[in-house]
């Protein structure tokens, strides 16, 4: 398999914000190189690459809001 790239990348990131797909694609990459199954790297990597969005980019993710961000308080 080839890796993918930001022009080629599995259908399921196609939605991703494209920092987190990204991300997302270079942790597929680098699982596939270590022999993991294609799908195995492809969930392992979005589910990564969206903990480290919410870490790194302050962006809300399937998994819900970042804990980094603040409601205000209604008026």
């Amino acid at each position: 398999m080839m890796p993918w790239t930001n022009d080629n990348y599995p259908v399921s990131m196609k939605n991703l914000d494209p920092a987190i797909r990204e991300k997302a694609i270079e942790i597929a990459n680098a699982l596939l190189k270590e022999d993991n199954d294609e799908g195995r790297a492809i969930a392992i990597g979005t589910a990564k690459a969206e903990e480290w969005g919410k870490d790194h980019l302050n962006i809300k993710t399937a998994a819900g809001p970042s804990e980094h961000q603040h409601k205000s308080p209604n008026k």
